[in-house]
């Protein structure tokens, strides 16, 4: 076995891990530009909110580096706001997070990052609000000031409680779910504080919203989206890019929050339709960023060029699809390296295509007949019969339709599914380029 060659595979597969740059070194090192207009467009309503407490909805597909994206830009923020950036998963378990938990988090996430900035908050204020939060979560019989004299971090407590304990959880939406303006009112008061010892405006920034499964997202904003845009400083909620198809939704949050939605596109490596024409070529400035984006985490001698580029043509411009088919191409080069020592491997056309088959696999698993029907209509037409038909949504939250934006939005099968139509007869083989 080559060492050397495993360890070149073992770095590059290290650095296709599926998950987002948030720290400075992650984002120094991998970071592509990408996504210009959009920071602009999410400065320009941070900077400009009329009374500083604006609600931003920022969404797009899965995947496409939205996290990443709100990492660089709370980065860039950091001198000029207060900038609060915590993520959902981190602090709520996902099957129960609703929008009192989304709330009572901003509190605590809000205290958090005071504390590891050493903001200077008077210590009996300081001791009345950690006083708050110990009583609605169950940590009331700790002796505070005894506790705080050996280092003990309250909050890192009160956030293991409120991921992992569902009784704390209840309880919290049991004391707030008639009294949320009290709730909010500690939320302001802790805002105050901190932007009167910090001197900076306030920026709440969550993750992660957009993950949540869409009947999930339906509860929370559907009638509760008032009370999130309750706290009298700046927000940056994440939703999926399905709930803009939602013909009750959409306006309710639009109403709310002013019209402040800002949608990260995928990028659009075609023009609409130039994929399905014999010898079509991508747009090259979105090819580009794409192959950039490879080269900063796969050696150049652990793949081939024509290799990199149908990774890129197959992620359908979804950030998160090029990852995740270049890092099961180096799942199976590691095999090989172990399974025939000493021969030379690389990733080739015979290795992408074993990834690309396994991918296709995991896609077609959930798939029923009307799905197939409904990827075909799309493929088709570029739009479904219905692009609020809850089963075309799902489609769309899971990346088996992507939705591209012209003058005009317009929608197309992920690359790799219009393989399982071709399977299934349902279109023309000879059709597309991938």
């Amino acid at each position: 076995m080559s060492e050397e060659l495993l360890k070149s595979f073992q770095k590059a597969y290290r650095n296709l891990e599926l998950l987002p740059l948030l720290q400075e070194k992650e984002l120094d090192q991998f970071r592509v530009d990408y996504g210009g207009e959009v920071i602009e467009e999410l400065e320009q309503l941070v900077e400009d909110s009329p009374n500083g407490d604006g609600k931003i909805i920022f969404t797009g597909h899965r995947g496409c580096g939205k996290s990443t994206l709100l990492a660089e830009f709370s980065r860039q923020f950091h001198d000029r706001y207060f900038v609060v950036l915590f993520s959902i998963s981190d602090t709520i378990e996902m099957s129960d997070v609703n929008h009192i938990n989304i709330l009572f988090a901003i509190a605590v996430n809000l205290m958090t990052e005071a504390e590891a900035r050493k903001v200077k908050i008077p210590q009996s204020t300081k001791d009345a609000l950690y006083k708050w939060f110990a009583t609605r979560t169950k940590t009331e019989e700790l002796n505070l000031e005894a506790e705080s004299s050996v280092g003990f971090d309250l909050l890192k407590l009160i956030s293991t409680k409120l991921k992992a304990d569902a009784a704390v959880r209840y309880e919290i939406k049991q004391e707030f779910e008639r009294k949320i303006t009290d709730l909010v009112a500690r939320i302001n008061e802790i805002a105050a504080l901190v932007r009167l010892a910090s001197n900076k405006d306030v920026l709440v920034i969550i993750d992660d919203l957009d993950k949540l499964e869409l009947g999930r997202v339906n509860d929370i904003y559907r009638d509760n989206i008032k009370a999130l845009c309750l706290p009298n400083f700046r927000i940056i909620y994440t939703i999926p890019i399905a709930v803009l198809r939602d013909k009750f939704l959409r306006p309710l949050i639009e109403t709310e929050t002013n019209d402040q939605v800002v949608v990260m596109p995928v990028l659009k490596l075609f023009e609409k339709g130039k994929s399905r024409q014999a010898g079509s070529q991508p747009r090259p400035e979105a090819q580009d960023v794409l192959c950039k984006i490879l080269n900063k985490r796969i050696a150049d001698d652990l793949i081939e060029i024509p290799a990199a580029e149908k990774i890129v043509l197959n992620s359908g411009g979804v950030l998160r699809e090029l990852i995740r088919i270049a890092n099961e191409c180096c799942r199976i080069c590691l095999r090989l390296i172990r399974h025939k020592p000493g021969e030379a491997v690389i990733i080739d056309d015979d290795i992408l295509d074993k990834a690309i088959n396994s991918i296709r696999n995991d896609f077609a698993v959930p798939l029923g007949k009307l799905d197939y029907e409904i990827l075909r209509i799309t493929y088709e037409n570029f739009i479904p019969d219905d692009p609020k038909d809850p089963e075309f949504l799902d489609l769309l939250h899971g990346l088996y339709v992507l939705e591209y934006r012209n003058r005009q939005n317009w929608y197309d099968v992920h690359p790799i599914v219009v393989e399982l139509l071709k399977e299934q007869g349902l279109i023309n083989g000879s059709q597309g380029i991938i």
